[in-house]
């Protein structure tokens, strides 16, 4: 079963199951004149539909690429975790809005003993529904799926609060409810704003996890001829279509031939072991068999790293012939000033290497 079809049975399951809970609960609801049972309902309705949406969106990012979007669809699933997570949020403002009312002017609930074990089986399904989404979507990498197991999850603590105010209200007839649909209420209005917050952060563009950087670095520096890889930027255009480039060294005595060989073995073995698309392989030469050469790289990179805020030196190399040396800096992000820094480190070089004529990079901190 491929990944668009498990998201869209799980989906239909989430369909199946909120719309009977929704029907199960507003029936309770209106019987015993509960707001937060009647509420509960709406959520539920609200969650069958964010399974719809996350249908269409899962149906339409898997359209085929074409020359407007060259890249795919991909990005519709994070489109349609947006359109879920403002669901959500209205669902818990509208809900508030209603439970002010109902402080405002309270009324009696009538709960019953048969209406609180319904909400209780509510309560566990919802919780396992909730951690199939989860599940499910951690597996297939789909955020929409998630979402919708993140709120089906607080659905159940929602729920479970509910049951706990009716057993009061039948121990100790202390109506407790208007209150309690206020706090679910602002409980979905906070699990909304941090829903869209996050989709919003992935469509903006998020920065690469470090452990995944590392690996992938790790995996192109096995490839035979790479003396190092750096400089890796991934370009994700949906959960599973990511696209990058990377800047290896290598050795300054090898051909054309021999360095586009090494670079289709590196664009082979990262597609095979990440899927992930290398689309682009920078090369910086390595100065080879020259003990001087060496000698001055480890110095200048004591230098350089000395300073507080630079994370690395890399693409390091020298023509002592032509008194010319080049080297990239990362500079951290955290730096009151990047380019103050960076200037920082150009002139410390310079002091040590008066004759040679200086060109840096300043790399920005985009992977590890």
């Amino acid at each position: 079963m491929n990944r668009a079809t498990k998201i869209v049975q799980t989906s239909i399951i989430g369909i199946i199951v909120n719309v009977i809970l929704a029907a199960i609960k507003a029936v309770i609801g209106t019987m015993v004149n509960s707001i937060a049972i009647t509420l509960d309902a709406v959520n539920n309705l609200s969650d069958a539909l964010s399974s719809v949406i996350t249908i269409i969106g899962t149906k339409l990012s898997q359209k085929a690429e074409d020359k407007k979007h060259p890249m795919g669809y991909g990005r519709v699933e994070y489109l349609s975790t947006t359109v879920i997570s403002v669901i959500v949020l209205y669902a818990g403002v509208t809900s508030l809005v209603e439970a002010v009312k109902k402080i405002i002017e309270p009324q009696a609930a009538d709960y019953s003993v048969v209406s609180l074990v319904i909400v209780a089986i509510a309560v566990v399904v919802k919780i396992l529904l909730g951690l199939y989404f989860k599940g499910v979507g951690s597996k297939e990498k789909s955020d929409a799926l998630i979402a919708s197991g993140q709120d089906a999850l607080f659905d159940g603590v929602i729920s479970t609060a509910t049951l706990i105010a009716g057993i009061l209200y039948l121990t100790t007839n202390i109506g407790i409810e208007s209150y309690l649909a206020g706090v679910i209420s602002i409980v979905i209005v906070k699990s909304g704003i941090e829903m869209l917050s996050d989709t919003i952060s992935k469509i903006l563009g998020e920065r690469i996890e470090s452990e995944i950087s590392k690996e992938i670095k790790r995996c192109v520096a096995t490839v035979d001829g790479v003396q190092g890889a750096y400089d890796l930027v991934l370009h994700n255009y949906g959960p599973d279509r990511t696209v990058g480039s990377i800047h290896i060294e290598v050795d300054d005595k090898l051909t054309a031939s021999e360095i586009d060989e090494i670079t289709r073995k590196i664009e082979r073995k990262v597609y095979k072991e990440f899927n992930v698309n290398i689309v682009g392989v920078g090369i910086y030469a390595v100065n080879t068999g020259d003990d001087e050469a060496a000698m001055i790289r480890a110095d200048v990179n004591r230098i350089v790293t000395a300073f507080e805020y630079v994370i690395q030196m890399h693409g390091f190399y020298i023509k002592m012939d032509d008194l010319y040396m080049q080297f990239d800096v990362i500079v951290d992000f955290a730096a009151p000033s990047m380019k103050e820094v960076y200037h920082e480190v150009i002139s410390a070089v310079q002091e040590h290497y008066p004759d040679y004529k200086l060109q840096v990079i300043l790399d920005r901190d985009i992977s590890d």
